[in-house]
């Protein structure tokens, strides 16, 4: 039986898996994320000019907090294709796994900003609800109608982009933000044109300023996840750990077992396995990322192992 009290060596030859495979930290840039999230921007950001003219005559606060959003949204796709293009640079003696991770840094910043335009929405919208204002519910609905008609326009572009990329995902929901804002300056316009009720804009706006802070803390939560090095969402630590026991022959003990990720797209595992004293050290290290590579779907493994003796 192993005596479990000694202190695990054999640190020379055998201390690790010697075959040299090679990581590749070389960013996973997908070319059909970028040109949609660049098209998007130009979309948004030419309508969003045309959107504060026509809330500006309308008076309209829904339109106005549509277009404060579509700027927020025009920055934050611009952001999102800027961080694929500095994602493209390899990875250098600084920047060890290359600069991929700019991309959660954007994602999270875009949460953050989805905060802020929901919270200045709430706060006109109960100052609207205060003091009543006139609103041109005419010029009003051309504008929205058109607004709607642009935001489906560019979420079709972004749907068709990886939906597993946080940072497409990121101004998928900013778009997804921008298009409720639509609906609800459409719903306020009709309602002011058969009704007269002015509030309906204040009351409107609110509501699509609540579903985007829903959306925002999930942004910034699983962003704010990954940015701490957690494991990520599909994989459980405690799996892997009873998974690579029961599958890895003579491996004994696992000491230390690390699970992130530099994006959800490239998770990482760090594992010190300690196995029976007269295995083969390398046979065990190469069946550890293999079960890892099979049953996990995790090609970069640094595996540590020492015999237990």
């Amino acid at each position: 039986m192993a005596d479990h009290s000694h202190s695990y060596h054999d640190h020379g030859s055998d201390h690790e898996d010697h075959s040299c495979h090679g990581h590749s930290h070389a960013p996973k840039v997908n070319e059909n994320n970028r040109w949609r999230v660049g098209l998007a921007a130009l979309l948004t950001g030419a309508f969003m000019i045309a959107e504060i003219a026509g809330g500006l005559i309308s008076g309209s606060l829904a339109l106005l907090a549509d277009a404060g959003h579509m700027m927020t949204d025009f920055a934050a796709l611009a952001m999102a294709w800027g961080a694929f293009k500095i994602a493209q640079r390899p990875a250098n003696w600084r920047q060890t796994y290359g600069y991929d991770r700019v991309s959660i840094l954007v994602a999270f910043v875009n949460g953050l900003t989805l905060f802020g335009v929901a919270i200045w929405i709430v706060w006109e919208g109960i100052h609207r609800f205060l003091e009543p204002s006139e609103v041109l519910a005419g010029p009003m609905l051309w504008v929205a109608i058109a607004g709607l008609i642009v935001n489906l326009v560019v979420f079709w572009i972004l749907m068709g982009a990886d939906q597993h990329n946080l940072n497409i995902r990121g101004a998928v929901l900013h778009v997804l933000g921008d298009l409720l804002g639509s609906v609800a300056a459409i719903v306020a316009a009709v309602v002011i044109l058969t009704t007269g009720w002015m509030l309906a804009d204040p009351l409107l706006s609110i509501s699509v300023a609540v579903l985007i802070l829903r959306s925002a803390w999930g942004l910034v939560r699983e962003s704010a996840h990954i940015l701490l090095q957690g494991s990520p969402r599909h994989l459980d630590r405690r799996e892997i750990e009873k998974d690579l026991l029961e599958h890895v022959p003579d491996l004994v003990r696992i000491d230390d077992l690390h699970v992130w990720a530099v994006t959800p797209e490239r998770p990482i595992v760090t594992v010190n396995a300690c196995v029976d004293p007269t295995a083969r050290i390398e046979h065990v290290a190469q069946a550890i990322k293999a079960r890892l590579a099979k049953n996990f779907d995790i090609d970069h493994v640094t595996v540590d192992v020492m015999r237990d003796i």
